[in-house]
This record gives structure tokens, C-alpha cells and sequence, in this order.
């Protein structure tokens, strides 16, 4: 595994970079990239939804088969199910030989849902946090770490294309993970379902570890802060549809089935008595457990990762309200 802090973004200066789409990370890469002297222009529909907010951002917006032609890079930051027919009706014909066409997300070009052209670099980008928060790092001087692969590379130059976007973005600030197409996909689609698991069948322990938990907690915030509603709201057509499919397979009738023996162990006293069992006996299999989590392969990574989470820092450190009294 490769990792990065030290990035430019050399290989793209004076070089054109054309956003296909306008939405919570297309906004955030375009924006980041032009603070960071690169040349940006926004591929959307006339009358979309999001061309009047990127003009309004001062950006030159064209119609996504004239923003190919002109780019000498082209990212595609639409939702995953629409980018198969946008690159065949505005991507394949128009973009240059020797260009770059570049990725959040793998899914399309892993699974051969897109052949990319064999004149053509292919890169992967990933920042690891949502578009709000990779701007809000940027502009005050910080970064979202970033996943970066090639897919392929027909220049010789791909990969410092897909490092130098990435510093583009802010991430080089805090951290650049070197991963492959396969990888990233397949570890985004697992999502929270298992640290352990994708470790034990060969994926990196850094990229199990944004899956698993650290992502984790962007979808509590959601739902702590509008429910299902919202947090349905902020993520993915693909993500929704592993959660309905595959989520069942996952807490199904076994599973209440167990949290049902769980109630009725709390509900008879056995858990209390179990408890204070432990408690008397000076806690052994308690500290043992407790032991088993601080020792976890998942903190040893977490721990090297968040230390290039600046924001995280600064939260776990901030003052703590006192807490209130117990009356009665």
C-alpha cells in the first residue's frame, strides 16, 4: 500500500478539468480544484437543476459533450446508474485521446458496466467524507483523505493525474491511500457490514476501516438529525439498494430471534445476576473482553488514521459541558 501527504498538483497545471455534475461532491470538486489554480469547467444540462448554482459559482457551464471536448481531464460525479449512458452519449466520442476520465466510485468500470476507451487514462478519486465536508476542510486550510487508483494508464501519467486531482481536492493535507479499482468498489458496496470480514478475504485493513466505521458515523448523523427520511436522502441509489436487499439477509428472523433470548435474560434477572457475579469475582472476563476491544486490529489502524482527521482531533478535545445532577 502506498500512502501520501506530500502531492502537488503539477500534472494538471494548464490542463483543463471538466465536473460532470453539480451535486454535493461535484460542487466540492470543482470549487476546491479552482481555489487550487486548476482549470475548471462544469458539464451539466442548460436547464438542470444545478447549472444555475454553478453559474452562480462563477463557473462556465456547457453541455456535457462540449465540456468533454475541451478537457484534458474529465470527472464524472453523477449518481452511478446514469454514468453508463452519459458516457456513451457524451463522454466516448468526445474526449480527447491521451485525456484522463476519472472516477469517485468504481462500480461502473469494475463491473464492465462502462469500457472505457483504450486511448484514455483511467483514475479513481475517492474523498473519504461527504462534499460539504470536504469543502469546509479545504477552505479552512485542511483536507479529506482520499482514495486514489489506476485503472489505466496509456500516458505513463495516470497515476500522478489521479495524486495531483486529490491535492486538488485538499486531501494530500491529510492523507492519499493508494487502492484499485476492484478494491475500492467492492469495499464501498460491503459498507458497514464487517471490518473483520473484509480484512480475512484480502482487502486493506486502512480501506475496511473508512468503510466500516468510519462511515458509520456519517450515516448516524443523518438519521440522528432527520431519520430514515433524510438519511435516504443523502446517500446513494446503489447504497439504498444493498440496504433493502441485503440488509434483511443480514438482521433477519434469527437475529430477533436472538434479541428476543437477549430481553427475556434482562427481564428474568439473569443478566443481573450474571453482572454482579462477574463484579464480585473482581471483573476477569470483563477486563478480558474490554482488552480484546483496545487490542482490536481496528484500533491500531484507526488510531494512525485519525491523527490525519484534523477535525476529529479538535472535536475529541473540545470542552465538555458539565454534566447535569441527579435529583432525587
Amino acid at each position: 500500500m502506498s500512502t501520501e501527504t506530500k502531492a502537488t498538483t503539477d500534472a494538471l497545471k494548464g490542463k483543463r478539468i471538466a465536473i460532470l455534475g453539480y451535486g454535493s461532491q461535484g460542487r466540492a470538486h470543482a470549487l476546491n480544484l479552482r481555489d487550487s489554480g486548476l482549470d475548471v469547467v462544469v458539464g451539466l444540462r442548460p436547464n438542470g437543476a444545478t447549472a444555475a448554482t454553478a453559474k452562480a459559482d462563477g463557473f462556465s457551464v456547457l453541455e456535457p459533450g462540449e465540456a468533454v471536448k475541451s478537457a484534458d481531464l474529465v470527472a464524472v460525479l453523477t449518481p452511478d446508474m446514469v454514468q453508463p449512458e452519459l458516457y456513451a452519449s457524451a463522454i466516448e466520442n468526445n474526449i480527447k485521446p491521451n485525456a484522463a476520465l476519472l472516477f469517485a466510485h468504481g462500480l461502473n468500470v469494475h463491473f464492465k458496466m462502462i469500457a472505457p476507451r483504450a486511448d484514455i487514462d483511467v483514475i479513481l478519486v475517492a474523498p473519504k467524507g461527504p462534499g460539504h465536508l470536504v469543502r469546509t476542510e479545504y477552505e479552512i486550510g485542511r483536507g479529506v483523505p482520499c482514495l486514489y487508483a489506476v485503472y489505466q494508464d496509456v500516458t505513463g501519467q495516470a497515476k500522478a493525474k489521479a495524486m495531483a486531482y486529490a491535492a486538488g481536492l485538499g486531501g494530500a493535507r491529510a492523507l492519499l491511500i493508494e487502492t484499485d479499482f476492484k478494491e475500492e468498489t467492492e469495499t464501498d458496496l460491503f459498507g458497514e457490514q464487517g471490518f473483520e470480514t473484509l480484512v480475512e478475504a484480502g482487502y486493506k485493513p486502512e480501506i475496511a476501516y473508512y468503510e466500516v466505521l468510519h462511515e458509520l458515523k456519517l450515516i448516524v448523523d443523518l438519521l440522528y438529525q432527520g431519520g430514515l427520511t433524510k438519511m435516504l436522502t443523502f446517500i446513494s441509489e446503489t447504497a439504498q439498494y444493498g440496504d433493502y436487499t441485503r440488509g434483511p439477509r443480514i438482521v433477519d428472523a434469527d437475529t430477533k430471534q436472538r434479541m428476543k433470548k437477549v430481553l427475556e435474560e434482562i427481564q428474568s434477572g439473569e443478566f443481573a445476576r450474571e453482572w454482579k457475579a462477574e463484579y464480585d469475582a473482581g471483573l476477569p472476563n470483563y477486563k478480558r473482553l474490554k482488552q480484546a476491544d483496545l487490542d482490536h486490529p481496528i484500533e491500531k489502524i484507526g488510531a494512525q488514521l485519525r491523527a490525519k482527521m484534523v477535525w476529529l482531533n479538535q472535536a475529541a478535545t473540545a470542552p465538555v459541558a458539565p454534566a447535569l445532577k441527579k435529583v432525587g
